[in-house]
């Protein structure tokens, strides 16, 4: 016998921090805006739909936006704000389901399938939480459904703002062969561009290669778009995930000599990492040094703090004091990286008072080709 198809919803708020600043300030309403900290090193962590067609976009330099859109407002975050609203969200969810995995403040997976309330129809029940969700915040959330998380958060980029799109089994195969593989999620531009070298554009084209060569190009994440492309998805919805990890990873095209060649390269890294944070709304008590040698030999080190960070110069100042002379001890450098764990909410704590007065060093790890 057959399982059970599942049922899949994808919640995702409407440009969630500048929606709720509109809905707090009337002046800021029908306005470009953008949500972010002050300062020529800031990036926009949300941008209002009136700022979208002027190319303002999440994650994109303040300068940049502004140069694009000079008449854009913009407003520093108050995440005391978007973390009430949240848990206002999450209490709409839990309303019909207890499988609520949160992907950040204004994301998650629900899993409907034996729902509390609402139903079988897990369509219906997408509708009446984002009527749910209206009537408590005043607030859009636009929502995908289907039988995988995979396929519940592509329906969900599929009609925004404010919309619900519902991915039938019947669909499956048609819709993902006619998309671009960098419209899958998880496929970035960089990766969208190795499996276009490889004749691979589409998403029929991706259904088409083989698994054991995808594997050999990608390791695992190969045989992940394989399963994907074929629609293929049997991750639970986890509502009691452990925090996640979030870093960055640079690969060098000509092996780094000595420790200043390295120690340039974390401001780099660290601002991909602050950029990853700033957008899921987190910030990291432990930082994570990571380099590979010419010889594939790879150590880690990490440092917990008493504090959590989230701004780009502070992280590269603990990777800095992680990179020690001693770790490179002569080899080239072929990559680096740093990730950050430990994550809890931004706004726990936005200063770092005495950085490194009550840290904890908690080890060095290394493996061998």
């Amino acid at each position: 016998m057959e399982a059970t198809p599942r049922k899949i919803i994808h919640i995702d708020m409407d440009a969630f921090y500048a929606s709720v600043e509109q809905r707090d300030d009337p002046s800021l309403r029908g306005l470009p805006l953008a949500v972010a900290w002050g300062g020529k090193r800031s990036v926009v962590l949300t941008a209002s739909y009136e700022a979208r067609p002027f190319g303002v976009r999440s994650a994109m330099p303040l300068y940049r936006a502004l140069e694009r859109c000079p008449g854009l407002r913009v407003v520093e975050p108050r995440f005391e704000a978007y973390r009430e609203v949240s848990r206002q969200i999450k209490g709409v969810f839990h309303t019909y389901t207890p499988l609520v995995e949160p992907l950040s403040l204004d994301e998650a997976y629900l899993d409907v399938t034996a729902p509390l309330t609402g139903g079988p129809s897990a369509t219906r029940i997408a509708q009446a939480i984002r009527a749910g969700i209206r009537e408590q915040t005043g607030l859009n959330a636009t929502a995908g459904v289907s039988v995988n998380k995979f396929l519940a958060k592509l329906a969900s980029g599929m009609n925004k703002p404010n919309g619900l799109t519902v991915i039938l089994p019947a669909r499956v195969e048609a819709l993902l062969a006619g998309l671009p593989v960098g419209d899958f999620h998880g496929i970035g531009p960089a990766t969208a561009a190795k499996l276009a070298a490889m004749g691979i554009q589409t998403g029929a084209d991706l259904r088409a290669a083989p698994r054991e060569a995808l594997a050999a190009r990608f390791g695992v994440m190969g045989t992940h778009f394989w399963r994907i492309a074929h629609g293929l998805d049997d991750r639970p919805v986890e509502p009691n995930r452990p925090d996640r990890s979030v870093g960055t990873e640079e690969t060098y095209g000509d092996d780094l000599r000595g420790v200043h060649a390295v120690l340039a390269r974390l401001p780099i890294l660290a601002e991909g990492v602050e950029r990853r944070l700033e957008r899921a709304g987190l910030a990291a008590r432990t930082v994570i040094l990571k380099v590979k040698f010419d010889d594939r030999s790879v150590i880690t080190r990490r440092m917990t703090l008493s504090t959590a960070i989230h701004r780009a110069p502070e992280l590269a100042d603990v990777a800095a004091r992680l990179l020690t002379p001693d770790v490179l001890v002569g080899r080239g450098v072929r990559l680096a990286g740093i990730t950050t764990a430990g994550l809890c909410l931004v706004g726990e704590t936005l200063t770092q008072p005495g950085l490194f007065g009550d840290s904890a060093w908690t080890g060095v790890s290394s493996s061998e080709p």
